[in-house]
């Protein structure tokens, strides 16, 4: 009787464990990357490389082909990141002093599966939450929460450590929000 009770003891222990932990199923199973949302926002806190911190409110929008980042540096200006995905960025500020830059980074926006083929490095906790991780090309490290599958930090190879405070899948930007300025257009470039 001891032994049948000790075998379904055990048993439902294993049956807990495994609807805590799915990836404790076998030992071979390697989860893979959520892919992200086709539109979604999240509210980033980051710590920059400089040591420095910014709230960046970030749009991303696949359809669209566009991701917005509406950054707000520590003490410093409100600056507006659109990324296009034929490669086109704008950063600029808006007001009497307006400014921009527009730069060509020959690479358009993140695909929603931008992590296949990332290399899985296991469980850590970060940010209070039991996260798998990734790491893809020495540049992003990838956190994930376990449960719910929602992304909860990404840090970066230069430093750059991005909290994710919310994530609202759907959201969607107004148009008018990311068109740049006309300054953007008419201002001297650059030879």
């Amino acid at each position: 009787m001891r032994l049948k009770n000790f075998i379904f003891c055990l048993t439902s222990f294993m049956i807990c464990l495994q609807s805590i932990h799915p990836s404790a199923e076998s030992p071979d199973s390697v989860p893979t990357p959520t892919p992200w949302p086709e539109q979604f926002h999240a509210l980033l806190c980051m710590t920059l490389y400089s040591g420095g911190h910014q709230i960046t409110d970030l749009w991303y929008d696949w359809p669209k082909g566009r991701n917005v980042n509406l950054q707000q540096k520590q003490l410093g200006v409100y600056m507006y990141d659109i990324e296009w995905n034929n490669g086109t960025s704008f950063y600029y500020t808006l007001g009497t002093n307006g400014t921009c830059e527009v730069i060509d980074f020959g690479v358009g926006i993140p695909r929603p599966d931008f992590l296949d083929e990332a290399n899985y490095l296991g469980t850590q906790v970060k940010d209070g939450f039991l996260c798998n991780v990734w790491e893809k090309v020495d540049f992003i490290w990838y956190y994930e929460d376990v449960a719910t599958k929602r992304p909860v930090r990404w840090d970066f190879y230069d430093g750059i450590i991005t909290h994710v405070i919310t994530f609202e899948v759907g959201a969607t930007l107004p148009d008018s929000t990311v068109q740049a300025p006309e300054y953007c257009f008419t201002a001297q470039k650059d030879v």
